[in-house]
């Protein structure tokens, strides 16, 4: 399903993100602007699209009187600097085209539980493969993850086996080179925070702040 970046209203204008819809039943709105104290009426079109288009629950970023509708997740922006790493625990097999499906289905399986992640679908192919960042990450035959990072981002890192996310971030930070590097989080996945934060990356600013608005 499309998302539609622009979706007017006589209330406002307001980004829709619908990609999710099928495989979470889930939407997103961003909103852009609205008119004065309408609000509520730009929210309750974007909703009863989404409902339309088969969300169960919707989410919406971008407004302060947001606030007033339940919490549901706060985006970090996480960072680390000079980070100092020894000799990586594991190897790294680059995606190929042969491999992209089996990459993106255990990337999935694992983020599909995490809010606010985006699933993978076979038109994210394509980027996957161009961005020569997607890697499994193994040693002596055994997967221990996966991870993708462009450019110092890291925008995707799971463990295959319990108590291999370090390792799996590590070896895939080492790979890449360079002395920073960046991350979202999403503030529900505590795990992962203490993670990265035991292996001195700091949350450097927050990105979005998501509402449950029905």
């Amino acid at each position: 399903m499309k998302d539609i970046p622009i979706f007017t209203t006589d209330y406002g204008v307001a980004s829709l993100i619908l990609k999710e819809v099928p495989y979470k039943r889930q939407a997103y709105i961003r909103v852009q602007d609205i008119q004065q104290n309408h609000l509520e009426d730009l929210l309750e079109e974007c909703i009863g699209f989404c409902r339309a288009a088969g969300a169960e629950q919707v989410f919406a970023a971008g407004h302060d009187d947001l606030q007033s509708y339940p919490l549901h997740t706060v985006i970090y922006e996480m960072s680390v600097s000079n980070l100092s790493m020894g000799i990586p625990e594991a190897c790294l097999w680059p995606v190929t085209v042969e491999t992209v499906g089996q990459w993106r289905s255990i990337y999935n399986e694992k983020m599909g539980p995490v809010d606010n992640s985006a699933t993978l679908s076979s038109i994210d192919e394509k980027r996957i493969l161009e961005s020569k960042g997607a890697y499994f990450v193994h040693k002596d035959g055994v997967l221990w993850g996966i991870g993708w990072i462009e450019h110092g981002e890291i925008l995707a890192v799971a463990a295959s086996l319990p108590g291999k996310g370090r390792a799996v971030l590590e070896t895939l930070m080492s790979a890449a080179g360079g002395d920073r590097f960046v991350l979202e989080v999403a503030s529900t996945n505590e795990r992962a925070i203490r993670l990265y934060e035991s292996m001195g990356f700091m949350k450097t600013s927050e990105r979005s702040r998501w509402y449950r608005v029905n």
